[in-house]
């Protein structure tokens, strides 16, 4: 599935994305530095119901929020890591199996460790306020 939409468009396609991924929790979000994929995880944690102020996890490696709803949604960025052997060590892998929402930023960093119904989203510039999302399921 492709979606080209504008960046005030974001809350609205955020939630076709949640309804697209269905019951899928650990998603794998590509793309180059600048394009949006903190944003746009940001959006579809607002959606979830996340109570904490999302940012980007590129020094901590892994940020863990709370929705109100008292469930756990991990963000991971693995742009710092080398390889599988540092994402296992700082609990990557544990997050992605956890069955909590799961978004994954840099996933080409360490491709082994995934689950294998991980949805890949990549996300690219169209246009200077205009991006381009494809969800492979």
């Amino acid at each position: 599935m492709d979606i080209v939409f504008k960046i005030e468009e974001l809350s609205k396609v955020t939630h076709a994305f949640l309804t697209e991924i269905g019951t899928t929790k650990c998603i794998a979000f590509h793309g180059e530095i600048g394009v949006g994929k903190t944003t746009f995880i940001s959006s579809v944690c607002k959606q979830l119901g996340v109570i904490s102020n999302v940012s980007s996890p590129t020094f901590s490696i892994i940020n863990e929020y709370s929705t109100i709803d008292k469930n756990t949604v991990y963000h991971i960025d693995l742009y710092r890591l080398k390889n599988e052997s540092e994402a296992i060590a700082t609990g990557v892998e544990d997050c992605m199996h956890s069955g909590s929402f799961c978004f994954v930023e840099w996933p080409e960093r360490t491709p082994g460790i995934f689950p294998k119904e991980t949805v890949h989203c990549f996300l690219s510039i169209v246009g200077p306020d205009e991006r381009k999302l494809k969800i492979m399921l």
